[in-house]
């Protein structure tokens, strides 16, 4: 596995190193080892699947409240994805901003997500498989959102027709820096 930083603090892509031979590739997707020299301390408490029909579907953007704030290693196995983060801690250098990364089956590189930041991905291609490690468990109680669309943001999504979301996903609030901070460390 490679590590490699992003734009905004803590946050980090994945890129496996496949070996390959005329039966296909076999290649690590995790390894809590090799994270942890980046540090980064991820215990897997759940993991979840994403299919998606259609080119398109934007689903985001997700957190949840503490105590149950969670960490996430998002890869896609089938199709396209844009996939974004949002910083939300307040003590971040990079608080309140944002970075995209495309996700596929092809470029096979995943995203570490952590606490204290809103995820949300758009479908580029039809026949979206995408899984997620999660270091919490899922708590309705404590999931909240932000607007995808929102202004303050300006997340740059690369499709600019109106999306296939939820009805929940258009209730999300505006990012407000005064109650979007969570999860501090």
């Amino acid at each position: 596995m490679l590590i490699k930083s992003t734009p905004l603090n803590k946050a980090m892509l994945i890129e496996i190193e496949p070996l390959e031979d005329s039966r296909g590739y076999f290649a690590r997707g995790f390894c809590k080892k090799t994270l942890a020299t980046h540090g980064v301390s991820f215990e897997v408490a759940q993991m979840n699947i994403a299919y998606n029909y259609l080119r398109n579907t934007l689903r985001g953007m997700h957190f949840q409240l503490p105590p149950y704030c969670e960490d996430k290693i998002v890869s896609c196995f089938e199709g396209a994805i844009f996939d974004v983060i949002v910083d939300l801690n307040q003590d971040s250098t990079t608080f309140g901003k944002w970075f995209g990364v495309e996700l596929s089956s092809e470029n096979r590189t995943s995203i570490y997500v952590p606490k204290g930041f809103a995820h949300g991905y758009l479908t580029l291609t039809d026949n979206v498989y995408i899984q997620y490690m999660v270091s919490e468990y899922y708590t309705p109680s404590h999931e909240s959102g932000l607007r995808w669309d929102d202004k303050t943001l300006d997340i740059e999504w690369p499709i600019r027709d109106e999306p296939i979301i939820s009805s929940k996903d258009m209730q999300w609030f505006d990012f407000n820096p005064e109650i979007h901070t969570i999860c501090q460390k």
